[in-house]
């Protein structure tokens, strides 16, 4: 497979205490099955769906037990992690976890932006990213909800170098980022505090793909997780966010059902 160009979404992973309920939650949520776990690093454990790497769940690092929230992390595609880590620092990001390399698999930094969403860098090695995408039980698509929208697109744009366009809605703050191709990568939504509660940080919500989006929120809710938002009907897709019984946040979404026109975006 060929390179990702430098800031495309290429993986995602979430840490869990509960790694078995983690994994029984999204096996029958979006259908994924799992591969044996890397004791030798920490423990970390593919899913796949039809036999293509689509994401990976891990338990917390010795000490870390109970100490943080279940989240989905999003990764970026780098050819050079180190230099990407210098220009998350020259931005007025903070680079939370140093560049370090995963055996021959790539090597990987975790960073912040300065509206404090999180996010990894991955520059690939054996491991290229994902194996599958926009196909049901895969990633297709993330959004930055962030409640300091200017800080995150100068950052965004600065580190990878996005074009962006904005939706022509004055009821809503989006924007999409491209890399200069027709296809945007990756979604900006500013968070507001009639949504979103004072509590909830700026993060990123990831998309995974479902071939019907009331079965997997109706799934997900008979397993212990909360819907948080929709179904709703779009021109993107019926979706729906949902929040997992460890506290992680994601999306599920049927690209195939469709209502309306698609906005305009300048």
């Amino acid at each position: 497979m060929a390179a990702r160009p430098e800031g495309t979404p290429v993986w995602t992973d979430a840490m869990f205490t509960d790694v078995e309920g983690a994994k029984t939650f999204y096996g029958e949520v979006l259908g994924w099955t799992f591969g044996e776990s890397s004791s030798e690093y920490g423990n970390y454990t593919q899913a796949y769906k039809n036999g293509k790497a689509v994401a990976a769940v891990v338990p917390p690092m010795p000490g870390q037990d109970g100490s943080s929230q279940s989240a989905w992390c999003l990764y970026y595609a780098s050819p050079d992690v180190a230099a990407t880590a210098e220009k998350i620092k020259s931005s007025g990001g903070t680079v939370v976890m140093e560049p370090m390399a995963v055996g021959d698999f790539g090597s990987m930094c975790l960073a912040q932006d300065p509206a404090g969403v999180m996010f990894g860098v991955w520059q690939p090695g054996s491991h290229t990213g994902f194996e599958l995408e926009g196909e049901p039980g895969s990633y297709v698509w993330a959004e930055v909800f962030t409640r300091e929208p200017a800080k995150s697109d100068d950052f965004l744009t600065s580190v990878f170098g996005y074009n962006t366009k904005k939706m022509a809605d004055e009821h809503m703050d989006y924007k999409v980022f491209d890399l200069g191709g027709e296809m945007p990568v990756l979604g900006r939504m500013k968070m507001t505090s009639e949504e979103f509660p004072a509590e909830v940080p700026s993060y990123i919500q990831i998309y995974f793909a479902v071939d019907n989006c009331d079965q997997a929120v109706d799934r997900a809710v008979k397993l212990g997780g909360q819907k948080a938002f929709g179904p709703m009907d779009s021109p993107f897709g019926r979706f729906a966010s949902i929040v997992d019984p460890q506290g992680a946040a994601f999306a599920v979404i049927d690209v195939k059902t469709t209502e309306g026109k698609m906005p305009e975006m300048v």
